[in-house]
């Protein structure tokens, strides 16, 4: 299995890099490995992408603060279901950052060949905007993994046009201030001689044609306000305010255009009686002083389920016994995490008169007195034994 560079390498910038050196590095590497430029040539295409996907990420302040801290794990959710662009086609790349490439010497060069999407044209529509939700989730959920179907209210995809916003296949015409291209040349005398710049055109605003019968559910924009049922594969190991995303889940866009990214913000719910540490879960456990004296087997909730563990005769309050394996698993990577159980050993509140006199005897007894070189290490002595 092949495995994905780094993002910033595919660039070639370094991670402090602005957002306008990402741009421009992504505009280099791009015309390096453009379609036009290699013809037929496979593993340009392959490299193309692979900046198309880096570019994707990085120029997204979300999904890049998401990949600087989890890595591509962070976008792809660690086992699959979400997306950083990693199935994008030629298409998604030249309708989502061709407008890159068309206002500039880039697609002078190639001269703006590329139809149905490609070269400087920015291809139909506008993009659609992403949405934010928030899902909350139980222990055993981020321990196990979950899938939630949740149901989202936004901009669907209008159904009676496919999308396009026209009437009908016949209601386009080719747009005559561009011709169809997209783009308007312009042809400047200067001291250097001529120089060509391309832009937008601003009659299409770059779809190259025009609408002239427009769909009369939609009114022309291609997407209705709905609600879109969307099932969400949570990877196992998900933390607070860790934040996914899916690719093309968000609202669609006007007129055919690619849609935005859903954005998932992951909260989690208390648990009743687990407290979570990053990876470890801390418990604490309470025994009755006869059952610390002399030893008693308990059962102790677990993210799992319960577990049974023993206490040795004459425990200390304090003490602290790990469940390996028991926390939670990483998301970036195949590490797990461990159940702490710290033991507090209950002091009673309310004695009878007889239950004092007991007491009040055993504590004459030099087995009763407190021994300093045999008592319980300290809270960050024990800490420390157990992480080394």
């Amino acid at each position: 299995m092949s495995t994905k560079r780094d993002y910033y390498e595919v660039l070639i910038v370094a991670k402090t890099a602005s957002q306008d050196e990402i741009k421009k590095a992504y505009r280099k590497v791009a015309m390096q490995y453009h379609p036009d430029r290699n013809p037929n040539n496979t593993e340009a295409e392959e490299k193309f992408k692979e900046a198309a996907e880096a570019y994707e990420v990085l120029s997204d302040p979300d999904k890049r603060a998401q990949y600087d801290r989890f890595g591509h794990a962070g976008m792809n959710g660690g086992r699959g279901g979400f997306g950083g662009g990693g199935n994008m086609n030629m298409d998604d790349i030249f309708s989502n950052f061709g407008d890159i490439f068309g206002d500039d010497i880039f697609g002078s060069f190639f001269g703006g060949g590329r139809q149905g999407g490609g070269g400087g044209r920015r291809g139909r529509g506008t993009r659609g905007s992403n949405l934010r939700v928030k899902i909350k989730l139980t222990y055993e959920e981020i321990a196990k993994g979950a899938n939630k179907k949740i149901k989202v209210k936004k901009y669907v995809s209008c159904q009676h046009c496919s999308g396009l916003g026209a009437k009908d296949k016949n209601s386009f015409q080719t747009c005559n201030t561009c011709g169809g291209s997209g783009q308007v040349r312009k042809v400047t005398s200067t001291f250097l001689g001529q120089m060509q710049t391309v832009t937008t055109c601003p009659n299409c605003h770059g779809e190259g044609q025009i609408i002239t019968s427009k769909c009369n559910h939609c009114k022309g924009e291609g997407r209705m306000y709905g609600e879109e049922t969307v099932s969400i594969d949570i990877p196992a190991g998900v933390a607070e305010g860790m934040q996914l995303s899916m690719s093309g889940k968000g609202n669609a866009g006007e007129r055919g255009g690619a849609p935005g990214d859903l954005l998932i913000l992951i909260e989690e719910e208390p648990h009743p009686e687990l407290q979570r540490d990053g990876l470890n879960v801390a418990y604490d456990l309470y025994i009755s002083f006869p059952d610390a004296v002399f030893g008693t087997s308990v059962e102790v909730p677990t993210i799992d389920g319960k577990a049974k563990i023993k206490i040795p005769a004459g425990t200390q309050s304090g003490k602290i016994f790990r469940l390996k394996g028991k926390g939670f698993p990483s998301v970036n990577s195949y590490d797990r995490g461990d159940q702490l159980i710290q033991v507090n050993v209950w002091t009673p509140q309310n004695l009878t008169g007889e239950e004092k006199d007991m007491i009040d005897k055993l504590n004459s007894s030099e087995n009763f007195k407190p021994n300093p070189e045999k008592s319980e290490k300290g809270f960050f002595e024990k800490v420390r034994d157990i992480f080394s």
